[in-house]
């Protein structure tokens, strides 16, 4: 067994609609060490999965006229944002609505599933993990990585996410020491309200720079890091104060490669955005700099790679086409 953790970002999302069951599972069918759901709340104080509380862009949610008059406009940790938000909406009233592809100029492909999948709760995501691990029956468990979402802006409303998220870990026996979970927050007074009541794993996310990693690692126990971020210097001055490195995010399509690894149609013709670059050589470069985990959307290739790299193998560039896995209806390859 390796400890470089391939982390489904959103679950499978590079062929499914993110942070849906089907998003999920098939993550898990792929290997995936974790999955990992964006958490937000309803206004009856139930965890879904969304990546913001702002649904317009991955329900169809405007195309019910019964919802019209909840749309609006409110600052949400100091961003301006108009449109429909979970708080505004009962679970019942969320069940009505359907999932959409959230890219799909990038993901045409994903749009035969759009209407097909619900919005699941954390604990409908906690039930599929639990089911997976019955349907192993060796004793492994499948990782869940949840991200508080605007933890500030929803206890300002009377809709904490903290308890909600551990009361939820509980219910599952994935609460315990050694259980395969991680939060994960931008916000490190979410994470230090966290560390205060509970020794689960906390992740401090970040963007924009490392920052004072000696004073992150007396709240949390890795750093989730965007990849600019992720320099071989970076990775070794977070494991000097014990902090394990995770990284994100890693996706398939030209548009989210580097230059050089951007692949085109052989016309001569500007790379396509929506075509795929090489991922696996992507990968690599940041599993040599020697980071802990990454966020992928394609879990698939995340495995292979990491397989590989454990492994000593160099073969990483097989074409995903060769899979039998559904969704894998790829450009530019």
């Amino acid at each position: 067994m390796t400890n470089i953790l391939v982390i489904a970002h959103r679950g499978a999302s590079g062929e499914r609609p993110e942070h849906t069951i089907e998003s999920y599972r098939l993550a898990i069918e792929e290997g995936a060490d974790y999955i990992e759901p964006d958490l937000v709340i309803t206004r009856d104080g139930v965890l879904i999965a969304r990546h913001e509380n702002e649904i317009g862009g991955t329900t169809d949610v405007a195309q019910h006229a019964e919802f019209a008059a909840r749309r609006r406009t409110q600052i949400i940790d100091g961003e301006t944002m108009t449109g429909w938000f979970t708080e505004d909406f009962t679970l019942a009233e969320i069940k009505t609505l359907r999932a959409r592809e959230r890219l799909p100029e990038l993901r045409p492909q994903n749009l035969a599933y759009d209407g097909q999948c619900g919005i699941p709760t954390f604990d409908e995501i906690m039930q599929l993990a639990i089911e997976a691990n019955r349907q192993r029956g060796d004793g492994r468990m499948i990782g869940v990585y949840p991200e508080t979402k605007h933890p500030a802006h929803f206890a300002a409303i009377g809709l904490p996410l903290e308890r909600a998220v551990l009361d939820t870990l509980r219910r599952y026996a994935y609460d315990t020491e050694g259980s395969p979970v991680f939060i994960q927050s931008f916000d490190p007074r979410n994470l230090r309200q966290l560390r205060a009541v509970t020794r689960l794993p906390l992740v401090q996310l970040l963007e924009h720079e490392l920052g004072d990693l000696a004073e992150i690692a007396t709240y949390a126990d890795a750093i989730g890091i965007a990849k600019a971020l992720a320099s071989a210097a970076g990775v070794r001055a977070a494991h000097a104060v014990n902090l394990k490195v995770h990284v994100w995010t890693f996706r398939a399509e030209n548009e989210f490669l580097p230059d050089d690894l951007k692949i085109g149609d052989g016309t001569g013709l500007p790379p396509a955005p929506a075509a795929h670059g090489d991922l696996e050589a992507e990968i690599l470069r940041y599993l040599e700099r020697g980071i802990d985990g990454f966020f992928v959307d394609f879990p698939a290739v995340g495995v292979r790679v990491r397989d590989a790299y454990i492994s000593g193998v160099q073969a990483l560039h097989q074409p995903l086409t060769e899979t039998s896995l559904p969704g894998k209806r790829l450009q530019g390859r």
